[in-house]
């Protein structure tokens, strides 16, 4: 992979745009490090990726012997893990922000390689890129087709085997405001680049299957609708929008600050955003359910939103839910 500034990346993606030839891009969580390059310059043997059915898999897996998953995480201590909420909530109760996504590193043994992570998974958004991390994202970034912006932001998790599971979900106060806070920020977002914002879809939920069960996930839809010429300014409209709201809070650029004082690793790709333009439509995932490599170290990098009404301990259990793979 040959890596770009966002400055480069924002004139590459406009003119590739504008002539309507396809591109994938990655771009990490700051946005120091972005990847953009047209389907046939992308080597198989160094990243492979199925961005919703869009894909440079040639057959449909490599010859993997059968195996039981082994699955086992060692997560941050809960005083560890304290330190970071502590943080974080001196600064919600100071008004410095009133959402912040709250994150953490949990290092992994598996008898799986990442390749075969990639490959065994299902999640509709996947990418693998050699000896350095995979993804297995189930969350929409934004998607452009027909003149309008779309973006899915994912916020509010339960186990499904819980009795009530999705009553329970949709009547958490707690949940609800923090969905509530992200909805209005990412229709702010899309405000900046869009016309006619509305929300669309509220609060619906999905079912995702893990390795350690069901998981129920409540998301919402918000609609735009762009320029016609939307096409020439593909770059400046995606960058325009980073990163995404439901991985920082709000506001945004404090909440990023307090995000960086509070967590105790550098994110790197993790809650960055990866995409396909086929040159007419863009779809694109933010990079969450992610496991990095680090020497022969395995780290899946997990959290959530913390507000003003959030519970400690259940903060804590939820990051630690979602230390999963969805192999089944």
């Amino acid at each position: 992979m040959k890596f770009c500034n966002k400055e480069e990346a924002v004139r590459y993606m406009n003119r590739l745009g504008l002539s309507g030839r396809p591109f994938i891009f990655v771009v990490d969580y700051k946005q120091e490090q972005v990847w953009v390059a047209e389907p046939e310059e992308v080597e198989p043997g160094e990243v492979l990726y199925d961005l919703n059915g869009v894909t440079n898999v040639t057959s449909k897996a490599e010859a993997f012997p059968e195996k039981h998953v082994e699955w086992e995480t060692n997560p941050v201590s809960f005083e560890t893990y304290s330190r970071s909420f502590r943080t974080v909530t001196e600064h919600i109760y100071a008004g410095n922000s009133y959402l912040v996504n709250l994150t953490c590193a949990t290092p992994v043994r598996t008898n799986l390689t990442l390749k075969e992570i990639f490959y065994l998974s299902h999640a509709p958004y996947k990418l693998w890129v050699k000896e350095r991390f995979v993804v297995f994202s189930p969350e929409i970034f934004v998607r452009i087709e027909n003149g309008f912006i779309y973006s899915y932001p994912m916020k509010g998790t339960i186990d499904a085997s819980l009795p009530d599971a999705r009553e329970r979900i949709l009547a958490d106060r707690k949940e609800e405001a923090e969905h509530a806070t992200i909805v209005d920020l990412i229709r702010n977002d899309l405000s900046q680049v869009a016309s006619e914002v509305t929300v669309s879809r509220y609060r619906y939920i999905d079912e995702l299957q893990t390795n350690r069960g069901r998981l129920l996930q409540v998301s919402s839809e918000i609609r735009g609708k762009l320029s016609e010429d939307w096409k020439a300014s593909l770059g400046d409209i995606l960058f325009r929008l980073l990163p995404a709201g439901s991985i920082t809070g709000a506001p945004k650029k404090k909440t990023m600050e307090i995000i960086g004082e509070a967590e105790t690793y550098e994110r790197g790709f993790y809650t960055g955003v990866m995409g396909y333009f086929d040159g007419h439509r863009l779809d694109s995932a933010v990079m969450i359910r992610f496991i990095g490599q680090e020497g022969g170290d395995f780290l899946f990098k997990s959290g959530g939103g913390i507000t003003s009404q959030s519970d400690l301990e259940s903060e804590y259990n939820e990051m630690k839910q979602k230390v999963y793979v969805p192999i089944y």
